[in-house]
């Protein structure tokens, strides 16, 4: 038998430059495992240029087949290359049989790659042909496994190999620190980083790059400051690298002082440092200072380079100053800077983020080049700027050019399709996501989620929901939101508790929109939890959270407590304002309205549309007909608002509401656009009260032509004949509506007892409480008559006899609620009813004597306004 062949290592020594001695013994066996099998030259540069130039000129046919050719040709000698790098390591096993032991070089030389190639299944080979042939791979060798390891994305297989080493240097520690930085494990990147001192090695350039940047992607400011103190000790502030590094770490953490006496500190500042500071006051919001500090390195004579000009770029956006964009368009021409994918890039999102779009759009384009980044900017700039065609027409554009589509632009596309109502087109782009496979990203999931829901298929919305493997925050809330906007409230109520049983914190978006549930079902209960769950949060002083709370708690009839949110707010802003004076119109409090709106106008606030929307709803539910005429002037005159059609729809009710039929139908004429719906039933339901049946058919007729499937229309046209006794015209309405499909719309009343909403229909029955329930209405009804209430029959809008009239009143479902209150709530508690349709004259009438003879504060809240009925009064003084 032949003897086994033993080749005498070299094992490297560790200098201080770690570089492997060049002296070994059998260069021949080296050749053998790695040349034969593996060409160290396999991966030239043609892979990354062709990668590089992968997006041709449009149209350039010849130019997009030969770069094709040069991404085929570089995708070959990859493959190549994968081949030679598997058969090297196959090798090993062969030179094992003969007795030959690899050296320390021919392992480096594999690894190095392993590394290069992010060959993880030949890395991981090797390392178990180390350990299997008990070879000793010496601190350069594990270092090298390290970072292969990291490189490749196996933090696991990393750690072992740090914990197992025996001696660790300066690029041991700064190898395992960048890999958890990399991969979002800042904990225990700073865990390792105070380890690393304490064991006595000082970090170098690249670990404290590392560390400061852990430390800013999580806000640490104690300890960056820390390790800024570190690296002042080391003499190390003045390198240019480490000293961006410090000024992005203090601009994230929003500390600009300290930001910028890093920058004044170094002496000679380079382009590095400048654009660093730039971009910090840029990501901030301090547009000014970046343009200010961009002038000052032109007054140096420090070129700028294209990370600076992006920066300076995203400032002009945020300020939305088109001149000042233009000046620093002409700069980049002028430097050469043009042509720059990147610089190119930034300069359509500046132009789109200031509204100019025309100039966006030709600078995208001119470009040679074009990424995706480029298309994204432009396709979300048309979509924000509500030219949704246009985004979906760029989005057949890159489709046709072969761009890969991106989260940023199919959740733009969803979003445009979702305000255009094309649903046709949103599952056109769902259809192409799924082949893509990124149906299963949160992001992409959850715009699908808004486009399907907006487009009121909410039953399409639940069926990609149901299909995600894993749910987050803004999932489970595009779901809420959805359920919640078309009246799924209590669907909206399980999203909202599966998060909580998720362990999940809701955010004040998806507590906003679990409060307009509580606040269209009147579950005063149910929003006060969510008011504490607010609390818990610590978001009860966000702009979007108290606007829901003041929302929620008005229209579940507690103005007082909805006051309160309001006067708890540190920051008021408009849009508060406007939530609390649209309470105070909803209740009927007229004078609270305005005097809240004077008050908001004498501390500075300018208000908007919404704000007199509120104000002259206001003026119309307290029949202030003075002041609404004031405040409609006072919008164009004082304060340059020019009034839109639910202007005109509040003046038209106000005026109809006084009687004032004639100057509220001259004023639609007058109305520089065509009326809408609501602006003729307001006329409409002003001839009502007033039984103006000249004028209500002409308004009848209008909305038939608007809404010709509304039933409300109809049934309001219908009962003004049947008040008249003019039974024929009301059985030609009823046949219209039968003819065109029309069905009336119920009315429904429901009260919330014990967290549980119960409803009812006039006449219902179908309750497990029906017999304790009708027994009290007898019992009010006779109540009622000795207290001298007398049904009025003239709402019974039926042919029918006196006494089955009465009747009929007597089971309407408003009472119905009110008794089902009285039986299960404690005495001397408000009683809060919520109906879908006007309460009619009878039952507000009834409901006045109810009150009185109880001894309850009865809240009714109908499809206008809230009425508080107390010691036989209506706080809407009948007028509504």
């Amino acid at each position: 038998m032949a003897a086994a062949v033993t080749v005498t290592l070299a094992i490297p020594q560790h200098s201080s430059d770690q570089r492997i001695e060049s002296n070994y013994r059998q260069p021949k066996i080296r050749k053998t495992i790695i040349s034969g099998g593996f060409n160290s030259k396999a991966l030239p540069n043609t892979i990354s240029t062709s990668t590089h130039v992968a997006a041709p000129l449009a149209g350039d046919e010849d130019e997009k087949e030969n770069r094709r050719d040069g991404v085929n040709r570089g995708v070959r000698i990859l493959n190549k290359a994968e081949r030679r790098l598997k058969q090297a390591v196959d090798n090993l096993h062969i030179v094992d049989h003969q007795g030959i032991v690899p050296d320390s070089i021919t392992y480096a030389c594999l690894l190095e790659r392993c590394i290069t190639m992010k060959a993880i299944i030949e890395g991981n080979r090797l390392h178990v042909h180390m350990i299997k042939t008990g070879f000793n791979p010496g601190l350069y060798l594990e270092n090298n496994l390290l970072t292969m390891y990291i490189k490749c994305g196996n933090l696991w297989n990393a750690r072992q190999v740090f914990d197992k080493m025996r001696k660790r240097d300066e690029v041991s520690w700064s190898a395992i620190i960048a890999g958890y930085a990399r991969n979002g494990h800042g904990s225990e990147s700073l865990y390792l980083f105070r380890e690393m001192q304490d064991s006595g090695i000082e970090p170098d350039e690249f670990t404290f790059v590392s560390i400061l940047k852990v430390c800013a992607t999580m806000e640490s400011l104690e300890q960056g400051k820390a390790i800024h103190a570190s690296m002042i000790k080391m003499e190390l502030e003045s390198n240019v690298y480490l000293g961006s590094v410090l000024i992005d770490f203090y601009c994230k953490c929003e500390r600009l002082v300290e930001a910028r006496t890093v920058f004044d500190r170094n002496s000679v500042p380079d382009v590095v440092l400048w654009s660093a500071m730039i971009s910090g006051y840029s990501q901030q919001g301090y547009g000014e200072e970046a343009l200010v500090l961009f002038y000052e390195m032109q007054k140096a004579g420090m070129d700028a380079n294209k990370f600076t000009f992006s920066s300076i770029l995203r400032a002009c956006a945020g300020l939305g100053c088109p001149e000042k964009s233009r000046q620093i368009h002409a700069y980049i021409v002028k430097a050469g800077f043009i042509s720059n994918v990147y610089v190119g890039s930034a300069l359509v999102d500046m132009y789109a983020k200031c509204g100019s779009m025309t100039d966006a759009h030709q600078v995208f384009d001119e470009m040679p080049e074009r990424g995706v980044v480029s298309w994204t900017a432009l396709i979300v700039g048309y979509e924000q700027h509500g030219f949704g065609e246009k985004a979906l027409i760029l989005l057949c554009q890159l489709q046709k050019e072969g761009v890969k589509m991106d989260k940023f632009i199919i959740s733009s596309a969803l979003s445009a399709c979702r305000n255009l109502g094309a649903i046709q087109h949103g599952k056109s782009i769902h259809a192409r996501v799924i082949k893509t496979g990124s149906d299963t990203d949160t992001f992409v999931a959850s715009a699908i989620i808004h486009m399907y829901a907006n487009c009121s298929a909410i039953e399409s919305a639940r069926q990609v929901y149901d299909r995600l493997p894993k749910k987050d925050m803004v999932v489970r809330t595009a779901m809420l939101a959805g359920y919640s906007k078309y009246g799924h409230n209590k669907k909206a109520f399980d999203i909202f508790q599966q998060m909580h049983y998720a362990g999940m914190k809701p955010d004040q978006f998806a507590c906003a929109c679990v409060l307009s549930s509580c606040a269209s079902l009147v579950t005063l209960e149910q929003g006060r939890q969510v008011h504490a769950c607010i609390v818990r949060s610590g978001f009860e002083f966000e702009t979007i959270a108290q606007t829901a709370l003041i929302d929620m708690y008005s229209k579940c009839g507690r103005i007082e407590e909805a006051r309160q949110v309001f006067d708890e707010v540190l920051q008021i802003d408009v849009i508060l304002w406007n939530a609390m004076i649209v309470g105070y119109s909803k209740h009927g409090l007229g004078m609270e309205a305005l005097q809240l709106f004077e008050q908001m106008h004498k501390l500075g606030m300018t208000p908007d549309d919404v704000t007199f929307v509120g104000v002259l709803s206001a003026c119309s539910h307290a029949g202030l007909i003075d002041e609404g005429r004031y405040y409609f002037d006072s919008m164009s005159r004082d304060h340059c608002i020019a009034p839109k059609v639910q202007h005109y729809a509040c003046m038209v009710d106000l005026l109809g509401r006084a009687g004032c039929l004639n100057e509220a139908y001259d004023l639609i004429k007058k109305i520089p656009f065509d009326p809408d719906a609501a602006v003729w039933g307001a006329l409409l339901a002003g001839c009502r009260v007033h039984a103006n049946m000249g004028l209500g058919k002409v308004a009848a007729e209008h909305l038939y032509e608007l809404e010709p499937h509304h039933s409300g229309n109809y049934v309001v046209l219908s009962n003004m004949y049947a008040a008249s006794g003019r039974w024929d015209d009301v059985e030609k309405v009823r046949k219209k509506m039968k003819d065109r499909g029309v069905a009336k719309e119920p009315g429904l009343s429901w009260i919330e007892i014990n967290h549980k909403v119960h409803t009812f229909l006039a006449g219902d029955r179908s309750h497990p409480q029906t017999k304790d329930i009708y027994t009290v209405l007898g019992i009010l009804a006779k109540h009622m008559k000795y207290a001298g209430y007398v049904p009025n029959t003239n709402f019974v809008l039926h042919d029918v006899e006196e006494e089955q009239k009465e009747h009929i009143l007597g089971l309407h479902s408003e009472k119905l609620a009110i008794a089902f209150g009285l039986i299960n709530t404690p005495p001397g508690t408000c009683i809060r009813v919520v109906k879908n349709l006007r309460v009619c004259g009878d039952c507000h009438t009834a409901t006045k004597f109810i009150s009185k003879i109880v001894g309850r504060e009865i809240i009714l809240r109908d499809n206008n306004r809230f009425h508080h009925f107390k010691d036989g009064f209506c706080s809407c003084g009948d007028y509504w």
